[in-house]
């Protein structure tokens, strides 16, 4: 039946690893030992497929357990102002979205691949372990009822703490860019209902785990169990084991090398150099300024080349657009963290957890997810629909700007309430009587924002290029996420210096942080009316957009042949890309 079938959808395409449909050729193992019979096919991609879950859930522990309470570490031990806490939680997972770019490209060009991921899962451990040191513990340590100092000076514990930050959040480029990219799921063959399927359970798994991990390590870092924060490097090792054995096994996946960064970003500066030699972009039978950097044209680039740059930069504006989205859903880590940190937390007896109130946003999408499902269910089956993820990503954007600007009513509320203390890690704050839970509707507002923007951008960004560079526009959409948290960094800091901490304060009842968040929402209602009148661009995903230059390209037709995913050996058209919503 058509429910069986919707049913059966995530789990084929999550583990589609087993049970490929079409006639795909066996990997052939480098090592295997001609006296011993192999594993069968279905028995090997079953261990590869448990294996690349397993690390995966692994990798983003650490990442959630270091994120979570990271603000307030910052400010009650190593005496930042708010702002300076916020910029540095914005940039350890900005510079965590960029790194799985920066190691694909050397794993391709530069460093062999078991090489490099066994330098990444060296460098994980090594900033997972450095962080307890300095960041957990908080205060002394006991071990076996032995009372151990902790005497690293203010100036000591900073160092360690960027140092662990850098070699952790390069550790984790390293596994996701190898170990565990979105290449490792059959897509390939997927029409567009099921890629929308598939990026709406994918991201739906992605959040349950996030859900699990913030509730846990938040309450591990906050309460007396805080030792318990060396569970961290614990999964670290975990992790590098089983990566091991898949390395050993040849379970790691090669992504195709015909296509790069490099090259979209050589034809893009071959076709502005030759624009501005010839001080002209459209003459001379040239319909797109990037046709200059074809051969026919004076440039050194092949036609698929170009073509398929074309095809990328056609979706730029749509990327563009995300940068300030990805700022607003930052406020969950930094401003919507100082706002709970400042309310009362205290709930019938029970310290909440900080980090727990992120929670709330994502419940929206653990819900949002299967009604989506349904509704597109009903769109795509009904003759003659034409239904596009567009109108999605502009509600999801609106629905952000309404989440900070409630923010910013919320802020003003929070303030009419005494003061009272409360102790966090130790130290007595003076924080707003207010109960946290008042907070929940901006919470839940960009969780709604979340579960509609997300997977249907990564939809277009895969669905709208040809496959060959499938790979290279989800590496974009990356880095226009990467730079939506360094944005928000920069206009922090900017803010911040402007108004000379009062929209950003230190002490929020002393300041205007109301003010910071209006002003966001301003900025983000002009993103949305901006995506909004570009959004028709985007409307029929049911082209071919290969069509357009696939005559012309003899190379082309090959390519069909060298879909299927294999391992070592083999070829596959699909790199990886970090899952945006790890930004909260």
């Amino acid at each position: 039946s058509m429910s069986a079938d919707r049913r059966a959808v995530p789990e084929r395409q999550l583990l589609s690893h087993a049970g490929d449909k079409q006639q795909r050729p066996l990997l052939r193992r480098r090592s295997a030992d001609a006296g011993n019979a192999p594993p069968s096919r279905s028995e090997k991609n079953l261990q590869a497929a448990i294996c690349l879950l397993v690390v995966e859930l692994c990798e983003r522990f650490t990442f959630f357990g270091i994120v979570c309470n990271m603000i307030l570490f910052c400010t009650v031990k190593l005496g930042y102002r708010n702002y300076q806490a916020t910029i540095v939680n914005m940039c350890f997972v900005g510079t965590s979205m960029l790194t799985p770019v920066l190691v694909g490209w050397l794993a391709e060009c530069l460093v062999g691949r078991i090489k490099l991921v066994c330098v990444c899962l060296f460098l994980h451990f090594l900033g997972t372990v450095l962080l307890p040191v300095v960041a957990f513990p908080f205060e002394d340590i006991y071990i076996d009822r032995r009372h151990i100092l902790h005497t690293l000076t203010k100036k000591e514990q900073k160092i360690v703490f960027y140092f662990a930050l850098l070699t952790a959040s390069l550790g984790i480029g390293g596994i996701r860019a190898i170990v565990c990219p979105l290449s490792a799921y059959n897509l390939e063959d997927c029409g567009l209902k099921e890629l929308l399927s598939f990026f709406n359970w994918f991201y739906w798994l992605v959040n349950l785990n996030s859900a699990v991990v913030f509730v846990s390590i938040s309450y591990i870092q906050q309460s007396v169990a805080r030792n318990l924060g060396f569970l961290i490097p614990f999964v670290s090792v975990l992790m590098a084991m089983i990566t091991i054995h898949m390395v050993r096994g040849e379970m790691i996946y090669k992504p195709k090398t015909e296509s790069s960064l490099l090259t979209t970003f050589g034809v893009i500066a071959s076709a502005l150099k030759t624009c501005c030699v010839r001080y002209r972009c459209l003459s001379g039978g040239v319909t797109n300024w990037l046709d200059h950097a074809k051969e026919n044209y004076g440039g050194r680039y092949s036609e698929t080349q170009v073509e398929s740059t074309k095809s990328l930069a056609r979706l730029f504006p749509l990327f563009a657009f995300q940068i300030l989205y990805r700022t607003c859903v930052m406020q969950i880590p930094s401003g919507y963290y100082l706002q709970t940190m400042n309310s009362n937390l205290n709930f019938s007896g029970f310290v909440l957890p900080i980090a727990a109130m992120n929670v709330i946003s994502i419940v929206p999408l653990l819900i949002l997810v299967p009604i989506l499902e349904c509704i597109n269910s009903c769109l795509f089956s009904s003759k003659g629909s034409r239904h596009s993820p567009t109108i999605y990503i502009v509600v999801g954007q609106l629905s952000a700007a309404l989440s900070v600007m409630v923010a910013g009513f919320s802020e003003m509320h929070r303030k009419r309430f005494p003061q009272v203390e409360q102790t966090l890690s130790k130290e007595v704050l003076l924080v707003s009587s207010m109960p946290c839970f008042h907070l929940a509707p901006q919470y839940i507002l960009l969780g709604v924002a979340e579960a509609l923007v997300t997977p249907s951008c990564s939809l277009l960004s895969f669905r709208l290029v040809p496959e060959r560079v499938r790979g290279i526009s989800m590496h974009f959409l990356t880095l226009f996420n990467g730079a939506g948290c360094f944005i928000g960094a920069f206009i922090v800091q900017t803010v911040h210096t402007g108004t000379r901490g009062n929209w950003f304060p230190h002490l929020l009842h002393e300041g205007k942080l109301e003010r910071f968040f209006f002003f966001l929402a301003s900025l983000m209602m002009a993103n949305t009316l901006g995506l909004w009148t570009i959004a028709h661009r985007y409307n029929n995903l049911n082209q071919e957009y290969t069509k357009e230059f696939k005559g012309n390209l003899p190379e082309e037709k090959p390519l069909q042949h060298e879909k299927a995913i294999k391992f070592y050996d083999s070829v596959l058209d699909r790199s990886p890309i970090l899952s945006p919503m790890e930004t909260t």
